[in-house]
């Protein structure tokens, strides 16, 4: 198990593009410490009698006709939460450098 320290929050920080106040962060690496320790205890379940599925659906994913649908009220209902968009598309910043 990988322990949370400053330099792995400094790494998440920028991968969320969040900042996280000086005074928030022992607070911040201890909560992300519990979440690991949680699903690191999954690894011990013992899961050797369980049949592996890939849906709870019985009977699989029902499917539907695929179709585009240009609504301009549906797209401006979206675009006006987004902190930035332009020519009906959201505008993001880049994180691949």
């Amino acid at each position: 198990m990988s322990t949370v320290d400053d330099k792995l929050l400094a790494k998440l920080e920028k991968l969320s593009s969040l900042r996280i106040e000086d005074n928030d962060k022992e607070k911040i690496k201890s909560d992300l410490s519990q979440m690991l320790e949680f699903v690191n205890n999954l690894n011990e379940v013992d899961v050797s009698n369980v049949e592996a599925t890939f849906s709870t659906i019985s009977g699989g994913t029902p499917f539907r006709e695929d179709v585009a649908v240009q609504n301009k009220e549906i797209s401006d209902s979206i675009l006006k939460n987004a902190p930035k968009g332009e020519d009906n598309y959201f505008v993001v910043p880049k994180i691949i450098e």
